[in-house]
């Protein structure tokens, strides 16, 4: 029932539509394109992070130990 209900809603959202007449000047392509890059660069900086934590975790388990140590 809920499914039909949203399809609904969309469908009736779809079709009461008016044109928009808008206008994009120059400056916001290059928002756009900031905003694009400004993601990936932050994917980016995220997945570094992470990957060296996952480094970090199975360097761990194949770590070699050392038996010469005295405790």
């Amino acid at each position: 029932m809920k499914s039909y209900f949203l399809y609904l809603v969309i469908s009736i959202l779809f079709l009461l539509t008016s044109r928009a007449h808008a206008y994009l000047d120059p400056g916001t392509g290059s928002i756009i394109l900031q905003a694009i890059l400004a993601f990936i660069a932050a994917s980016i900086a995220t997945l570094s992070f992470y990957w060296n934590k996952f480094k970090m975790f199975i360097s761990k388990f194949f770590k070699k130990k050392d038996e010469n140590i005295k405790n």
